[in-house]
């Protein structure tokens, strides 16, 4: 028997799969924030990158790439637009010149604020469908899988 367009497929076993549920659920999730951000022109990665920065002043990107779990090429790609926005400033380090160093700049910093409050509702939105105690406990728990 044929499936109708507005039917839906049996998931088969696949719905007993916990990397597809996770898939799944990081496909919505980043839908929703390419979406929410889509204005500002800035990425998961890039947000992730301006956010290690803010937190931590003159770091690297070595250690961001570590950090993220990127290749140092894509890493270098991330920094070299965010550079080219004018969002961030290279300096060399004093302790070894072959080693830059980031911070964020004004614009870096304004930008970031901006991508912040749309990040919170972006993340409420999600939040809201598991309630308080469901979500505290799969940001517990999501770290075991990745970690």
């Amino acid at each position: 028997m044929a499936l109708e367009e507005t039917d839906t497929l049996s998931l088969g076993r696949l719905d007993g799969l916990l990397g597809f549920h996770l898939r799944m659920a990081s496909a919505a999730v980043a839908r929703d924030f390419t979406a929410t951000l889509e204005d500002l022109g800035l990425t998961q990665k890039q947000c992730a990158v301006l956010e290690l920065i803010a937190a931590n002043p003159q770091v690297s990107q070595i250690d961001m790439a570590a950090t993220l779990g990127m290749d140092r090429a894509t890493m270098m790609a991330v920094v070299d637009r965010l550079d080219q926005r004018e969002l961030l400033v290279r300096t060399a380090s004093q302790r070894d010149r072959r080693r830059q160093e980031l911070t964020l700049s004004e614009a870096g910093l304004n930008l970031l604020r901006d991508a912040r409050r749309r990040i919170a509702q972006h993340e409420k939105r999600f939040l809201d469908r598991l309630g308080p105690e469901r979500a505290a406990a799969l940001m517990r728990l999501l770290p075991l899988i990745y970690g």
